[in-house]
């Protein structure tokens, strides 16, 4: 019998390629719009809920605490399962790595806490959820993630854009992988406690890492380039968003990666996609540097 999914925010970097990988799994696949529908009647009957929803950083405190209770009594009224797909933000600076579901969460930011207390708002309403974390996204196109917007343009000139730390190893997920890893893991969803917490490993590199994948990926050379934040400050009274980019500062400079154990043992047989096809096709939409062609040996500075 064919399973039915209701994705929230399809439109969104998680939400598109999680619609997508459904379908491609032969899902029966309904994209919510909330100005042609109610959440009540697009989740009637449905096995799954894929919650994407996520409001601009301005807009968290106001917007994605008060957005849940109507996704409680959706998958309650249908017992369906949420899937949420969990970020990093809820273990702050002082949590040690690993970061896995047994990691305390010590975020102290207003984004970290918003976060804690979004999931834990599912367990106290007794949904069945998988929260299923990963890191930093990588999108197959321009999505307005870290990734296309900040780091990667500079690449038409041979450079990645770093934001932190480049030594430091960091959490990242290639989003056709987060997306297909969510269906596996749904399949499963009676099999799993009420409340599964679940990381998916996906890639963990530092800078110079990262730059050696797209420079066999693209065919030229990658330096690294460490990015200016004071340009973001002089445009910090402008851009409401800006105060809590800052606030999430620490996380590049602060050295993670998340324990994919507990879903290497539900997903024994997962592959993930080779780092440089990855890197490959998340680099598609930016241009050669000047004189640079596919093909070339290449090596990162």
């Amino acid at each position: 019998m064919t399973q039915t999914v209701l994705v929230l925010g399809p439109t969104g970097r998680f939400g598109r390629n999680a619609a997508l990988a459904f379908e491609k799994a032969g899902w029966d696949v309904r994209r919510f719009d909330r100005k042609t529908g109610t959440l009540q009647d697009a989740a009637r009957g449905v096995d799954l809920i894929v919650n994407a929803w996520n409001p601009p950083y301005q807009k968290w405190n106001a917007q994605v605490l008060a957005m849940q209770p109507a996704v409680y009594r959706a998958a309650l009224d249908n017992d369906a399962t949420v899937v949420i797909p969990g970020n990093v933000y809820v273990f702050g600076e002082n949590t040690p790595a690993p970061w896995s579901d047994k990691s305390e969460y010590r975020a102290t930011n207003l984004l970290g806490q918003i976060r804690i207390k979004m999931e834990q708002g599912y367990r106290d309403a007794g949904v069945r959820t998988i929260v299923l974390r990963a890191g930093d996204y990588l999108d197959t196109e321009p999505s307005g993630n870290w990734f296309d917007r900040i780091m990667a343009p500079s690449l038409r000139k041979g450079a990645l854009t770093f934001p932190g730390k480049p030594g430091i190893p960091r959490a990242w997920a290639f989003l056709p992988d987060l997306a297909r890893a969510t269906v596996l893991v749904a399949e499963q969803r009676d099999s799993l406690d009420r409340f599964a917490d679940i990381c998916f490993e996906g890639y963990t590199l530092s800078a110079q890492q990262m730059a050696a994948n797209i420079a066999e990926a693209r065919g030229h050379d990658v330096r690294i380039k460490e990015m200016a934040w004071w340009p973001l400050r002089l445009v910090w009274p402008f851009m409401p968003e800006m105060k809590h980019i800052f606030e999430m500062r620490y996380i590049w400079n602060t050295p993670h990666w998340l324990d994919g154990t507990k879903f290497n043992v539900l997903v024994p047989e997962f592959e993930h996609t080779p780092m440089v096809e990855a890197f490959r096709q998340a680099t598609d939409f930016v241009p050669l540097p000047k004189g640079a062609t596919l093909g070339l040996t290449t090596a990162a500075a």
